[in-house]
């Protein structure tokens, strides 16, 4: 089994941690999830799992064998967020990809290094997940979507079919994106938002139907 330590802390990092976890007792032997990398002060354990340094040890870290997950984001901030990870140089053979066992992957579906699928997500044949996309619990995506790096697909969310969608996106939860849509670079989708129109870079879009707020920092 390969030892993963997440990139982050209490919320997406432990729920992420939970399903590995979860994995291992379903019989999966792939990883074993064995504590996080976290920057805050004092910080030494979260739910009981150990913090085995913060960013400045991924070196260290490297050379002790672990692979990595990141959940490190913000909305406003994210292209910042991804440069730092990016910073940390891990090698791409060294992020983890984890399937939780109830998920439903199709044939003909490429997923990234790093990515996750949770609990009973499902996506269809012909995706494309890059790099540390994270597609959370019961999310769907449609076939024939292109989802970029850093994507963040929150639980209960739908994504029709045929979709650009560009580099550090947020679909929240419950959203539904009509098919034969293209979602530009660090743009959100806001919770329950139902999307009929494209979206362009950095934009905030909420409501059924969805209209643009503001654009994201």
């Amino acid at each position: 089994m390969k030892n993963v330590l997440i990139l982050g802390g209490q919320g997406n990092a432990s729920v992420i941690g939970h399903a590995m976890l979860d994995a291992a007792q379903r019989g999966s032997q792939e990883y074993q999830f064995c504590g996080y990398v976290n920057d805050r002060d004092h910080c030494e354990e979260i739910e009981g799992h150990p913090v085995k340094g913060g960013l400045q040890d991924i070196p260290r870290l490297l050379e002790e064998g672990y692979y990595f997950l990141n959940t490190i984001y913000k909305i406003d901030g994210q292209r910042e967020r991804i440069a730092l990870f990016d910073s940390l140089t891990i090698p791409d053979d060294r992020l983890a990809t984890f399937v939780h066992p109830t998920a439903y992957i199709a044939a003909h579906v490429e997923l990234g290094p790093g990515c996750v699928v949770m609990p009973h997500a499902i996506i269809s044949t012909n995706v494309k997940l890059g790099k540390c996309t994270r597609v959370m619990i019961g999310a769907i995506i449609s076939h024939n979507c292109t989802i970029g790096a850093h994507t963040f697909v929150a639980a209960g969310s739908c994504s029709g079919s045929n979709l650009q969608v560009g580099e550090g996106v947020h679909i929240s939860m419950n959203a539904t994106v009509r098919e034969f849509l293209t979602i530009g670079n660090y743009a959100t989708l806001a919770m329950g938002s139902v999307l009929l129109k494209d979206v362009g870079e950095l934009e905030v879009w909420a409501g059924n139907p969805a209209k643009m707020l503001r654009h994201a920092q």
